[in-house]
């Protein structure tokens, strides 16, 4: 992993690769591409979103011996025919960028089907180096690859890797140097039909698309999106491509894809048995068979359970309250707060102002406290979790247990990922979304993400809240499970659309390793942090702000009643109002009303069930307005505001109703 991240304008990022050898890495996720790109790259490396998109590409510096290159890292991608919108940045790098170089990197172990891909970019006339990583992995199964044999076939460089432990990091250096662009690559034969209405639609091509005509004629034939970059380039001629296209398709009975794809698997199949042999003697390793007991139904319950235990022990004990209770009531509790109401009250005469900066509500007593004594470690702690989980490669294993149950509502495996990034931060969680398949599906995540998942902070105060009563806690898991799967199997039987389909590479499990640990966690922490020092401090302002012109109290004055018809009392209206602006700045305001004595019992648990299913935070409501849409957004946050009033009386009369006592 590269050590550091810089975010940066799309423009500098062209000037700084301008003129330098390009090399672009491919390749399906959980291959280990970003772990090639951080071992080729070193420290220097900047994030931005490609243009016109919300997706993210890396780009850095190499140096190659003498020579230094620009290496690009893009979306993971299956096909040159895109499903996802990562998948579709990932050509448009490769059909824009004019790379010298192309990386395909690929897991070893999964050859058979890495080699479509690879298939599709000698296609494309692209220049190729095959990079197989993971190579321990697939030594471990007994499997033997000939790089010889598969060189020969291909005609391309092949190279083996295991980036992890940065072995043959050389020799791919070496193989980009000495790369050079093919014509049309292999030419897999596709049927006389086939062929011939791609040679047909090669000669109306007049204009550059960055990857041979032959693929371009295939992408058309397959029914691909392209087809508008073609209308736009081929204005006079593409009547008639389009006539091609359509009179070969009526030619058979089934879809073109299949068909394309069929004969690229007989291909590779031949393929395989000239290069790739499996000693069938070898059993099945540990890791392989703690993998699959991991993505069982019914075994992979425990595992899921421990998980979840671990996850609370240290981020909602260790980080939620002993690092919390030191950091607020010992740093700031003992020492800081009273130094600064004593400075500010002597510098500034005027109560008004010094109410900005310090007192209940400042800048510092306030938002730097939240920001810092509560906020801070919770959000650590969850990272450096979530970093080991990600490290290990349990979270695809998760994935795939799931997928059964997602199904119901709506989605599917893939899921998991914006799901589980939502416990970190939902704002992010509502991005990575895009990475769905249909739009049907990325609406009911966003709709999930912004009503039943609580992000770290707000987790980790929940937590500290609801420590050392098991029951509550239980009370409250249950109702958030129960909203999450009702929720999402109304929306998925009210909004139209095809049952979702499901297919992940599944990584190795693996030992983290401490550098992967901390580069992650502290790059995370950072632009968290980044981002909600100056929200916290915002926030303050505008508390001061509306509290001066009594604004606030009008706004808090609405928000009492339907905090009475729920059974809480007045003062947690208030942060029902805070944690609008951020999520856990209302939780936050609901752990000052217990320590004060005015929240225990059925009232503090009703106050965190609605307050967890409340508005999205104004940063995710915006996320969610540019990535679904201002109606579609608005849409969602006028059924969330109720509904987590209705579930709050729900859960007090049922609580009440039974007589149970927390």
């Amino acid at each position: 992993m590269p050590e550091k991240a810089e975010c940066t304008c799309q423009g500098s990022i062209d000037e700084e690769l301008d003129g330098l050898r390009k090399v672009v890495l491919v390749g399906s996720p959980n291959v280990g591409k970003s772990v090639v790109f951080g071992n080729l790259t070193g420290k220097y490396v900047t994030v931005s979103n490609y243009p016109g998109t919300t997706v993210e590409v890396t780009r850095g510096r190499a140096r190659f011996g003498s020579v230094e290159v620009g290496v690009i890292d893009t979306p993971g991608m299956y096909s040159l025919l895109p499903i996802t919108e990562e998948e579709r940045v990932a050509r448009t790098v490769l059909m824009e960028e004019t790379p010298d170089v192309v990386v395909h990197v690929a897991d070893a172990k999964n050859l058979e089907r890495m080699l479509h891909l690879t298939i599709q970019l000698l296609e494309a006339g692209l220049p190729v180096v095959l990079d197989l990583n993971l190579m321990d992995e697939a030594e471990r199964l007994g499997m033997r690859i000939d790089l010889d044999v598969l060189r020969s076939e291909l005609g391309i460089p092949v190279v083996a890797t295991i980036a992890t432990e940065n072995k043959g990091m050389d020799q791919l250096r070496e193989a980009v140097l000495g790369c050079r662009r093919h014509g049309d690559g292999v030419p897999v034969r596709y049927g006389d039909s086939i062929e011939s209405a791609v040679h047909s639609i090669g000669e109306l091509l007049k204009g550059d698309y960055g990857i041979s005509k032959r693929t371009v004629a295939l992408l058309l034939l397959q029914d691909d999106d392209i087809l508008e970059v073609v209308r736009e380039k081929e204005a006079s001629d593409c009547s008639a491509i389009e006539e091609i296209v359509e009179r070969t398709r009526k030619g058979f009975s089934e879809p073109l894809n299949y068909i394309v794809t069929i004969e690229r698997q007989r291909f590779i199949g031949r393929l395989m048995e000239k290069t790739a042999t499996v000693d069938r003697s070898r059993g099945t390793d540990l890791k392989e068979k703690l993998s699959r007991l991991m993505m069982h139904p019914v075994t992979g319950i425990p595992f899921l359970l421990i998980a979840i235990y671990a996850l609370y022990e240290f981020v909602g004990v260790f980080g939620a309250q002993v690092a919390v209770d030191f950091l607020e009531n010992r740093v700031f509790g003992e020492y800081i707060n009273p130094a600064a109401n004593r400075i500010v009250a002597a510098v500034v005469p005027w109560k008004v102002l010094q109410d900005l900066f310090v007192n209940d509500y400042g800048i510092i007593t306030l938002g730097v406290r939240y920001a810092i004594a509560i906020i801070l470690p919770i959000v650590a702690t969850f990272f450096i979790a979530f970093s080991i989980i990600e490290d290990t490669g349990y979270l695809p294993r998760l994935a795939m247990l799931i997928d059964r149950v997602f199904k119901r509502i709506g989605l599917n495996g893939r899921a998991v990922i914006p799901v589980v990034l939502g416990f970190g931060c939902d704002t992010m969680a509502t991005m990575v979304t895009r990475t769905l398949e249909t739009r049907r599906e990325r609406v009911i995540a966003t709709l999930l993400l912004a009503l039943a998942i609580p992000c770290s902070a707000q987790v980790g105060v929940i937590l500290a809240l609801l420590s050392g009563n098991v029951k509550a806690l239980g009370i409250f898991v249950l109702v958030m499970s129960t909203v999450f799967l009702l929720v999402g199997f109304l929306a998925a039987r009210v909004m139209p659309g095809e049952q979702p389909l499901f297919y992940m590479e599944v990584p190795p499990l693996r030992w983290p390793k401490f550098s992967n640990v901390f580069t992650k966690t502290y790059t995370r922490v950072e632009w968290y942090f980044k981002e909600v020092l100056p929200l916290f401090i915002l926030a303050s302002i505008i508390i001061w702000a509306g509290r001066l012109t009594g604004l606030f109290d009008v706004v808090v004055n609405i928000l009492s009643y339907p905090a009475g018809w729920i059974g809480l009392p007045e003062e947690a209206a208030t942060a029902f109002l805070y944690g609008f602006f951020r999520r856990d700045f209302g939780a936050a305001g609901l752990y000052d009303l217990k320590n004060a004595g005015v929240l225990s019992g059925v009232p503090l648990v009703v106050s965190i069930v609605t307050i967890a299913l409340f508005m999205p935070c104004i940063a995710q409501l915006s996320m969610t307005i540019k990535e679904r849409g201002l109606k579609t957004a608005l849409g969602m946050a006028a059924f969330i505001f109720p509904f987590a009033f209705l579930v709050g009386y729900v859960v007090n009369v049922v609580l009440n109703g039974l007589g149970v006592i927390l």
